[in-house]
């Protein structure tokens, strides 16, 4: 007689966190400021100005961007601002920074508004492998919003996961 597997992760009581689920739809994309240097280097004024105004901007229509120079050319702050304002416009996001920065500020908006209190005293794990560019600060992230619900959290998958909180036993 042939023993039947059982799938004791599908039948336990863990509760999977999955940042992909809340990962915003949109399209991501960077504006390197270096593109209007002078030999990527240099901001002249007038000549920036110019380029920004002859610019289609009209292209980042619902777009989340984030601004970076790829040199280490020192520009002014002004300079990544008036980026902003350009976009501003057509953009439904727009930071300072890279991808990596966008999607952070992306997750930091919107895991404050998530209710954790289906979480309450259960075990969670809060999934490791993703297919989309979900960045660190967003797990640690959730595991502050989810650390006062859960009686435990862990990171990575059901079949492997590492341990994080353990809720102290009360009474």
């Amino acid at each position: 007689m042939e023993d039947e597997i059982i799938n004791k992760v599908a039948n336990s009581v863990l509760e999977v966190f999955d940042l992909e689920d809340y990962y915003p739809k949109g399209i991501r994309t960077q504006i390197d400021i270096s593109q209007w240097l002078l030999e990527g280097f240099l901001l002249k004024e007038k000549d920036f100005r110019e380029e920004l105004k002859n610019h289609d901007w009209s292209q980042y229509q619902d777009q989340y961007i984030a601004i970076h120079c790829s040199t280490d050319a020192i520009v002014p702050a002004w300079a990544s601002i008036l980026v902003a304002i350009q976009l501003a416009p057509f953009a439904k996001k727009i930071i300072n920074g890279t991808l990596e920065d966008l999607d952070a500020s992306l997750y930091e908006e919107l895991l404050p508004k998530i209710d954790y209190s289906v979480y309450e005293n259960k075990p969670v794990i809060i999934k490791g492998c993703s297919r989309k560019p979900v960045p660190m600060r967003a797990y640690v992230l959730a595991a502050h919003y989810l650390q006062p619900f859960a009686r435990s959290i862990m990171y990575g998958e059901a079949c492997s996961a590492v341990p994080l909180y353990k809720a102290p036993k009360k009474g």
